[in-house]
């Protein structure tokens, strides 16, 4: 675990990064804001673009917790077959839209209690939601961030928990709306965790790590 980085060093990793992408986007396909709650559910231990494939089809009949209750748990189960745990998350989709129909008129509501209280919604959904919807800077740390976090210095933290609250009170309030994103196309796509890209990182003179691939 690296030392937590100074301000403007913090503050100058993430003007390069606003620089080569202004306007980060999130990789998971959504029609609106409850398949994107389904969506990034279903993304838990799955790949962006193995969800992808699988909602494609799924979200043009079902985009609407009525109409996921009227294909049925054994519909919805046919559709994600591909992604890992699909079983138990097909339960959850059909939990969950249940929920929504009941207690919230079929809308989804956008405070982090509530969408966590919705069966397959943890922390790392809420905020991903809250923050690609809602436009709210909730920090969502997945393995890329965590990862991240830890071997830049930029948030590093024991647990999610730690990384999160560390990427809150350390990146500057301009970027924190983008700051999730930014780190995991980084990670995902640069700081890899078995060969990262240093020769072409961006950040690489700002970067701590000691096992750089250069």
């Amino acid at each position: 675990m690296a030392k937590q980085l100074g301000y403007h060093t913090i503050r100058e990793i993430f003007a390069r990064f606003q620089e080569a992408d202004p306007a980060p986007k999130g990789e998971l396909d959504h029609v609106n804001v409850y398949t994107l709650v389904v969506a990034v559910a279903l993304s838990a231990q799955a790949t962006d673009a193995g969800v992808n494939k699988a909602t494609r089809k799924l979200f043009e009949i079902a985009d609407t917790p009525q109409k996921m209750l009227d294909l049925g748990l054994d519909g919805v189960t046919e559709h994600i077959k591909t992604i890992g745990l699909y079983r138990q998350k097909a339960k959850n989709v059909i939990k969950l839209s249940e929920i929504l129909v009941r207690e919230y008129g079929g809308e989804v509501p956008n405070s982090r209690a509530a969408l966590q209280g919705l069966p397959g919604v943890g922390r790392k959904t809420a905020n991903v939601v809250l923050n690609m919807w809602w436009q709210f800077p909730a920090q969502a740390v997945d393995t890329h961030i965590f990862r991240l976090g830890n071997r830049t210095g930029i948030a590093p933290g024991k647990t999610v928990d730690a990384v999160e609250r560390a990427i809150e009170d350390n990146i500057p309030a301009d970027f924190q709306l983008h700051a999730h994103h930014w780190m995991i196309l980084h990670g995902r796509y640069h700081c890899k965790a078995r060969k990262p890209m240093c020769p072409t990182c961006i950040i690489r003179d700002l970067c701590p790590f000691e096992e750089k691939t250069i």
